[in-house]
């Protein structure tokens, strides 16, 4: 396999435009796609043509506007080549106009109350700043998605918009420091969890094909207690399997990196290397599409829900992000001595202060009702916002504030570990925090609560966006400076004790740091509607107007969509749930409860006690029982949803889900007495320890 030759061979990238497009017109789309400057129009058709003459050359015969619409997966049409020309002759071609513009259905897709149903007119718009690729045969058209009149409907316009909002603000920043730049790019690099298991058992599951996840099923003897799964040796058909989607991956330049056993039974991981944020993002959607498509091929399911099953641990997506100019500095690199380095202290200010003022956003961007089963459950971030700095620059912001001189260890610290035959490390700045949501890791924040099935496009609005205001406010502040770097120390000194609640280094999963948290007045929505009614608070609609990110309908539109979303994610969970038990639990196990029945009868007729059997008997009937109570409860929770989408988000919290359980704790203790061969779905022993 030669990978260089096979990496981006799927993808209209730079080195195919640089071959086949003339040069002004390639410069043109240079400086699109570098400085964000506007497309100029008269070089579509150009491009149309080499686009087109390049995908058929690969074999495609279609062409798809690809999209992000607000249900977070992608979307998109496909049209063919083919036209017809004056003369009744079959040819294949492609405009400028098909290329630039698009017109799907707008009022099929949820608009939040944008669009009615007979408000049908949308447009998709190329986005040339991401990159034309080929799947499926099929030329695929990143664009963006509005309605007729002008809103916005997809993940990507946002995202685009919050790109050029922060690097607006950090190109004026960086000039206070005599940095002349042109842009300065939100990196990202989305590190993907996933579960593989067998698709025979997954078929056999109503639950995990409607729903994603297991509604039903008692823990296996073995879960990831021992700890052997994690890092460990890949088995042989999950390995195939990752050469292969590596292989998708490569070919639609996406440079999947990294690939490695996660701590739970057949959970997974694959993270990238850093690209732009509007490149990461498609990046990660098509990811998710194709480990779905890819393990279709090797026998198994794909499940990105964040919590498959419960008992061990879930799946997320960690966003890593950072700041990097045209030129490559990274500016969230802290260099050799962080104390002396004012720009990246004054850029660090900035992101401590966007967390703390928008905690709510950055908490909202990762809500729905998939992830509240994962966050805080010992194996991701607890629902409260908080960043980790860890010990050097703690010490360091501690000693800005206090005003006291810094007294930490040597740049050049190096880790002994204790043996002659290794080399000695040179040490991190700081240790990792797994606990934490918003890691600082070296040159970079981790962000670790977006759940696994995110579209990561929301979360990085949010985060842009409050940066770049925090930035705005700073400039503000500094332009007018008589004495630019007393003015600067001032600033960051005032700013890190007034924003210095945010930052914590402990255990997030311990009570003692909730306790601490509402003390310093930090938020902790811990179910999704709890925090989805805040995000049209005055504030957070202030921030999106001030940088054109959002407006105020736009805004309203999203909490209506999240708030219908999660109702109406329970809600299927739990009709799912009742057909279930309705349908294949309590049929199996009164079947086997008359089993025994007629063992104990049949015992006793010949004069044989049968004690084991009748006790047998009597639990697994007196559970159907309780059981057969509890589901019809669950049904009549379910019918009697509200019709107005907040009160039928917080019902969904308040009612159906705790109805949920109880009827799950039932079904969980049947398994756990019900004959094996009388149990119709697969097992979490069968499902997680297949062969």
């Amino acid at each position: 396999m030669n990978v260089p030759e096979m990496f981006g061979s799927m993808v209209f990238n730079d080195q195919v435009m640089k071959e086949m497009l003339p040069k002004k017109v390639y410069q043109s789309l240079q400086n699109t796609m570098i400085e964000g400057k506007a497309l100029d129009e008269d070089v579509a058709d150009i491009v149309a043509a080499a686009m087109k003459e390049w995908a058929v050359s690969k074999g495609a015969t279609h062409f798809t506007h690809w999209f992000q619409p607000m249900t977070g997966i992608t979307a998109e049409k496909h049209d063919s080549f083919l036209t017809v020309d004056k003369n009744g002759c079959v040819i294949m071609d492609f405009s400028g106009k098909e290329l630039t513009k698009g017109e799907p259905d707008a009022s099929s897709f949820p608009s939040g109350g944008l669009r009615a149903t007979f408000e049908a007119r949308g447009y998709t718009a190329w986005d040339p700043t991401s990159y034309a690729f080929i799947k499926d045969g099929t030329l695929c058209i990143p664009t963006a998605f509005c309605s007729y009149t002008g809103q916005i409907l997809d993940k990507k316009t946002p995202l685009l918009r919050s790109m050029d909002a922060i690097s607006d603000e950090a190109v004026k920043t960086l000039a206070l420091f005599g940095k002349h730049v042109k842009r300065v790019n939100a990196t990202i690099g989305a590190e993907q969890e996933y579960f593989l298991i067998d698709k025979a058992d997954y078929s056999k599951r109503l639950d995990l094909r409607l729903t994603g996840r297991t509604l039903i099923g008692a823990s296996a003897a073995k879960g990831q207690e021992m700890e052997d799964h994690y890092f460990g040796s890949i088995r042989p058909r999950v390995k195939a399997f990752m050469a292969d989607l590596d292989e998708e991956l490569w070919k639609l330049g996406i440079t999947a990196k990294t690939e490695h056993n996660e701590v739970a039974p057949c959970q997974h991981e694959m993270a990238p290397i850093f690209d732009n944020a509007n490149k990461a993002t498609d990046a990660n959607q098509l990811t998710m599409e194709m480990m779905k498509k890819v393990a279709e091929r090797h026998g198994f399911a794909c499940l990105l829900h964040e919590k498959p099953f419960e008992g061990i641990n879930g799946s997320g997506k960690h966003n890593n992000w950072a700041l990097s100019t045209d030129e490559g500095e990274n500016l969230l690199d802290p260099g050799k001595t962080p104390k002396d380095n004012a720009q990246f202290l004054l850029f660090l200010t900035a992101v401590i202060k966007a967390v703390d003022e928008y905690q709510d956003l950055l908490r909202i961007s990762v809500a729905s009702a998939g992830n509240d089963h994962r966050l805080g459950a010992n194996e991701a971030p607890p629902a409260i916002v908080s960043i980790f700095v860890g010990e050097e620059l703690g010490t360091i912001i501690e000693s800005i504030v206090e005003g006291k001189p810094f007294k930490g260890r040597a740049a050049s610290s190096r880790l002994d570990i204790g043996t002659s035959v290794l080399p000695k490390l040179a040490r991190d700045n700081s240790d990792r925090n797994r606990t934490s949501p918003f890691a600082f890791t070296g040159n970079k924040f981790e962000f670790r609560m977006p759940g696994s099935s995110f579209n990561i496009a929301c979360t990085n609005v949010m985060l842009n966006t409050a940066v770049a205001d925090a930035l705005k406010a700073f400039c503000d502040e500094l332009e007018m400076a008589d004495d630019f770097n007393s003015s600067l120390n001032a600033l960051i000194k005032r700013e890190l004790e007034k924003h210095r609640r945010i930052l914590f280094n402990g255990n997030g999963y311990s009570k003692e740091w909730e306790k601490e948290a509402e003390r310093r007045g930090l938020s902790n929505y811990k179910r999704t509607p709890d925090a989805l009614v805040h995000y049209c608070d005055k504030k957070n609609v202030d921030l999106f107007r001030r940088h054109n990110v959002y407006t105020k309908e736009e805004m309203e539109s999203r909490l209506e969509i999240s708030l219908d979303e999660y109702q109406k994610v329970i809600h299927i969970e739990a009709v799912t749930m009742v057909e279930m038990l309705k349908r294949q639990i309590l049929p199996a196990s009164i079947r086997y409860s008359s089993s025994l029945a007629s063992s104990v009868h049949n015992k006793e007729s010949i004069g044989v006690t049968a004690n084991a059997d009748k006790a047998l008997c009597a639990k697994v009937s007196s559970l159907c029982d309780e059981l057969m109570i509890k589901t019809d409860e669950l049904d009549e929770c379910v019918t009697a949803i509200p019709s107005d989408t907040e009160e039928a988000a917080f019902y969904a919290a308040d009612k159906i889900i705790p109805a949920m359980e109880k009827a799950r704790q039932l079904s969980d203790k049947l398994e756990t007495v019900t004959d094996k061969t009388f149990w119709p779905i697969p097992t979490y022993s069968e499902i997680l320890f297949y062969v």
